[in-house]
């Protein structure tokens, strides 16, 4: 049987072993139900190869498919559930306690701590987007299932109703080819982590974003994302627009029309349209 050409950062298979539903349609020596664990730590890199380049990062909380356990120096395939992304992450970063989740961090980032008390000093930093299971309330703080505590004023329990506002809170933030946190975010991982936040599913990369969602008839609106060739910016009105971009190295606030002049001087244009995503 001769193999397709799948892209791989959404086809859940290596060169040893492919997931079960591929039995058919990849060839490969093995196949596997794969194992659903949780990532346990605030971040982990997702990569190409085992310790090769970052192609997204994995949040606190997010549930992942391991695929193929044989990679060199602790190092397994897995499969992100929430967007199907698939790449190389450390077995370490993972555990296979999985309470049920309940909140998300909603503030650009917030401590654990040891005890419901903010002069503790925090075991970590948890960002936005990280998802929790909280098991009790104590004060002004949210106990954790997996241990620890997070303040409450830094957490909710429902999806958010505009990805606009998420997208503001992370003006700032540095730019991070790849990133897909309050650390360190791309302009694909802003507008994902924007909409997800809003219940909203959204692809992780920006070719892959640009194929989703409806295309925009008109002038868009708030909230719909403008696409470029290898970039993509959120609309948030009066002619201006958020993005994660390299030009100021940070999350920014830009007019529209300004940020496409440079874009299409640099001689990285040209504009190709926005598209637009909604809840279900």
């Amino acid at each position: 049987m001769t193999s397709p050409r799948l892209d791989p950062r959404t086809t859940p298979a290596t060169e040893r072993v492919a997931l079960s539903s591929l039995r058919g349609v990849l060839d490969r020596p093995e196949y596997t139900d794969g194992t659903v664990m949780r990532v346990a730590v605030p971040l982990a890199e997702l990569c190409r190869t085992p310790g090769g380049a970052r192609d997204r990062q994995l949040n606190f909380g997010s549930d992942v498919l391991v695929i193929d356990e044989g990679g060199e120096h602790g190092w397994v395939f897995v499969q992100r559930l929430q967007d199907g992304y698939c790449g190389w992450t450390t077995e370490a970063a993972l555990t296979d306690r999985r309470p049920p989740l309940t909140h998300r961090v909603s503030a650009p980032a917030t401590h654990l701590y040891p005890a419901p008390d903010m002069k503790t000093h925090q075991i970590f930093v948890l960002s936005i987007g990280a998802r929790l299971s909280v098991e009790g309330i104590e004060g002004k703080f949210a106990r954790l299932a997996t241990g620890g505590y997070v303040p409450v004023q830094h957490i909710i329990d429902h999806d958010e109703a505009d990805p606009v506002a998420v997208a503001l809170r992370l003006v700032g933030t540095p730019y991070l080819w790849g990133g897909n946190s309050d650390w360190g975010i791309d302009c694909s991982g802003l507008v994902q982590a924007a909409l997800w936040s809003c219940g909203i599913d959204c692809p992780g990369d920006t070719d892959l974003q640009q194929a989703a969602g409806v295309a925009v008839e008109g002038e868009p609106q708030p909230g719909d994302l403008m696409f470029w060739p290898r970039h993509v910016a959120m609309v948030i009105g009066g002619g201006r627009m958020v993005h994660a971009n390299a030009h100021a190295m940070a999350v920014s606030i830009e007019e529209i029309a300004t940020a496409q002049a440079r874009i299409e001087a640099a001689k990285e244009g040209p504009y190709l349209g926005a598209r637009r995503f909604t809840a279900g």
